[in-house]
C-alpha cells in the first residue's frame, strides 16, 4: 500500500503529460493498488484433514486457524452446526468479545475461544464435557472486513455403556432357556456376542438396536437346550469391552419335570390349608363348648345366689321373732 502511495506521488510529478494521460495513468495506479491491498487481506481457513475423535465426558479440542498466520481479534469468529435444522450457533467471537445469546441450549457453558491465540490466528475451540449429542459436522466461520473462510471439523464421540445385563426369558417346548443380553448407552455401535463355557462364539437368534441422544441401546437372544455351565454375554467397541455371565444347570431343561414341581408345591399348599381349617375348626368347637359350659356354671352361681339370699330372709324373719319372744 504505501508503495503505492509513493507511485502515485511520482506520478504527480510527471508535469510533461497531458491531463487526460495523467487521469488513465492515476486510476490504473488506484485499481492496481485497490487489488494489491485486496490479495493482501486474503486467508485460508485450516481445519484437521482427520475427524476429530472426542470421548463421552471429557474435553476436546477443534482445531482451527488462519493461513498465514495473522490476527483474527479485530475478525468475526463462529462455530456453526450447518446440519441443524433449529438453531446452529455453538460459538460466536465478534467485536472483541463472546456473544452466545443465541447458542444452542446444549452448549451453554461448554465452549471457549482462547483470545491470547486469536492473535496468532488460532481459532481453535475447546469444547468441555463432551456428549454423544455433540457428533456431527462442524463449521467455523472467520470474517474480516474484506474477506472470509470456513472450514469442515467432523467430531466423533465414543462412548462406552453399561455392563451388559442378562435375563431369563421361559422355556420352549422343546425344553431350551431362552436367554436375553441388554447393553445402553454405547456410542457407536457395538458388538455383543454370546460365549460358551469354553470361549466359543454362540450364534444369536434374535438381535435388535436402537438409538437415542443417550446412545446405542443393543439386544441378543438365545436358547440353551444343552448344558454349557457359564454362559457369557460380551460387549465390545474397539478397546473397550464388559462382560457378564450366567451359570445354567448340569441337566437339561425340562418343561414337565417343571410342570410337576409347580403342581406337587401347589397341592402340598392346598393340604396345608386344609390342616390349618381343620384346626381351626377344631378349635371353634372347643370354643363353642367352653362358652356352653361357662354358662351353665354361670346359671348355677346365679341359683346358688338365689338360695343364699332366701336362707338369709328366713334368718332375718327368725332373728326377728326370737328378739320379739324376749
Amino acid at each position: 500500500m504505501i508503495s503505492c502511495i509513493i507511485l502515485f506521488i511520482h506520478t504527480l510529478e510527471l508535469k510533461h503529460l497531458c491531463p487526460s494521460e495523467m487521469k488513465f495513468i492515476c486510476l490504473t495506479l488506484l485499481i492496481m493498488c485497490g487489488i494489491t491491498d485486496s490479495r493482501s487481506e486474503q486467508y485460508d481457513v485450516v481445519g484437521p484433514v482427520d475427524p476429530v475423535f472426542a470421548v463421552a465426558g471429557e474435553d476436546v479440542i477443534l482445531p482451527c486457524s488462519v493461513k498465514p498466520s495473522i490476527s483474527v481479534v479485530d475478525m468475526r469468529v463462529e462455530w456453526f452446526r450447518s446440519e441443524l435444522k433449529d438453531s446452529q450457533l455453538v460459538h460466536l467471537y465478534e467485536n472483541h468479545e463472546d456473544r452466545n445469546t443465541e447458542q444452542i441450549q446444549s452448549y451453554r457453558e461448554r465452549t471457549k475461544l482462547n483470545h491470547q491465540e486469536l492473535q496468532r490466528g488460532d481459532a481453535s475451540l475447546k469444547l468441555s464435557s463432551v456428549q454423544i449429542s455433540d457428533e456431527g459436522r462442524y463449521k467455523c466461520f472467520i470474517q474480516s472486513e474484506s474477506w472470509y473462510n470456513d472450514a469442515t471439523v467432523d467430531v466423533s464421540v465414543e462412548a462406552v455403556g453399561r455392563p451388559p445385563v442378562i435375563t431369563v426369558d421361559g422355556f420352549d417346548d422343546s425344553g431350551g432357556l431362552h436367554l436375553q443380553c441388554e447393553s445402553k448407552g454405547w456410542n457407536p455401535e457395538p458388538d455383543l456376542e454370546w460365549l460358551d463355557s469354553e470361549g466359543a462364539i454362540l450364534s444369536s437368534e434374535t438381535t435388535e438396536t436402537h438409538r437415542n441422544t443417550e446412545g446405542f441401546s443393543v439386544k441378543h437372544s438365545i436358547t440353551v437346550h444343552h448344558s454349557v455351565g457359564k454362559i457369557h454375554c460380551r460387549v465390545k467397541l474397539r478397546n473397550h469391552k464388559l462382560e457378564t455371565q450366567i451359570i445354567t444347570s448340569n441337566k437339561r431343561f425340562n418343561p414337565w419335570r417343571t410342570s410337576i414341581i409347580l403342581i406337587s408345591a401347589v397341592v402340598l399348599l392346598i393340604v396345608i390349608a386344609g390342616m390349618l381349617m381343620a384346626a381351626f375348626i377344631q378349635k371353634n368347637r372347643k370354643h363353642d363348648q367352653l362358652l356352653t359350659e361357662k354358662s351353665r356354671i354361670q346359671g348355677e352361681c346365679d341359683n346358688l345366689q338365689d338360695d343364699i339370699g332366701r336362707i338369709q330372709q328366713e334368718y332375718d324373719e327368725w332373728n326377728r321373732r326370737m328378739k320379739q319372744e324376749k
